[in-house]
């Protein structure tokens, strides 16, 4: 009876290179990962609008109307469209951090079998769940005709980057939780909490101005933050860009990507055994 034998003498390195040799098993994975989310669903991508779309509705009615918190918007800014810009890149993130965190654990019959740069695992989902940001980003075309908002075009041009730091953040706060999740599964009943936290602690239904000025470059070290507000400047923008809170914010994905990646590298010998 033969025996498979992994060759461990080989070890994935962070540089494009490494990923890019493995690019068609990555591409097979995230279409691998589109695939399964809409397999035999009557909606099919419509349910990549309807998270966001249902909480913004929600968030309207309880938070913008009840609570009275579209008093602290500018006037000709309705708390729908606010509450939408934030809720489309913090779905993403929710959801790309909670797949890629369970991902080491969904794809554990991988991990004995061959060698492959295992990063690609966590990078799967990260990358499959800007399909769904994509769709439902398209909604804003639809609000922005209904409540007569023209868009800052030259703003827009900054997208791209504010993207870019979106998936940066979730593919290192994912390295940490999936290299966790997998050698503690007790990891994975806490996130749904740990990111319901996250939400009320991110200015997703609030506006950043009820933080005290002499407290948000502390605040920013949430990198969401940065990333939401410069979104909603980007998009429907009436202030300047956040600067300072997006650099703070850099360094927050950074540091947590780079942390990420030495602890996922640090356990990496041994996820063929915990899994």
């Amino acid at each position: 009876m033969s025996k498979i034998i992994i060759n461990n003498s080989r070890t994935p390195k962070l540089n494009f290179k490494d990923i890019l040799e493995y690019k068609d098993l990555l591409w097979f994975l995230v279409l691998r990962d589109v695939k399964i989310i809409y397999k035999q669903t009557v909606l099919g991508f419509a349910w990549a609008i309807i998270q966001p779309l249902a909480a913004m509705v929600i968030f309207t009615l309880i938070f913008g109307k009840f609570a009275g918190l579209e008093k602290e918007l500018p006037q000709d800014i309705p708390y729908a469209v606010f509450a939408y810009v934030a809720l489309v890149p913090w779905t993403y993130f929710s959801t790309a951090l909670s797949a890629s965190a369970n991902s080491l654990v969904a794809d554990a019959n991988l991990l004995s079998k061959v060698y492959f740069p295992r990063i690609i695992i966590p990078l799967t989902p990260v990358l499959a769940k800007l399909v769904d940001f994509f769709i439902s980003l398209t909604i804003l075309v639809i609000l922005f005709s209904i409540f007569n908002i023209t868009p800052h075009a030259n703003r827009v041009i900054y997208l791209p980057a504010l993207i870019g730091m979106m998936g940066f953040t979730a593919m290192g706060a994912g390295l940490w939780l999936s290299a966790l999740t997998l050698q503690y599964r007790d990891v994975r009943f806490l996130l749904s909490f740990i990111i319901q936290l996250l939400m009320f602690a991110t200015p997703i239904i609030w506006p950043i101005s009820l933080i005290p000025e002499k407290y948000r470059l502390f605040y920013a070290i949430n990198p969401m933050v940065g990333i939401i507000e410069g979104f909603r400047e980007a998009i429907i923008g009436r202030y300047s860009m956040p600067w300072d809170l997006l650099k703070v914010a850099t360094l927050s994905s950074v540091i947590l990507f780079v942390t990420g990646y030495i602890y996922f590298r640090s356990k990496e010998n041994y996820f063929a055994d915990m899994a």
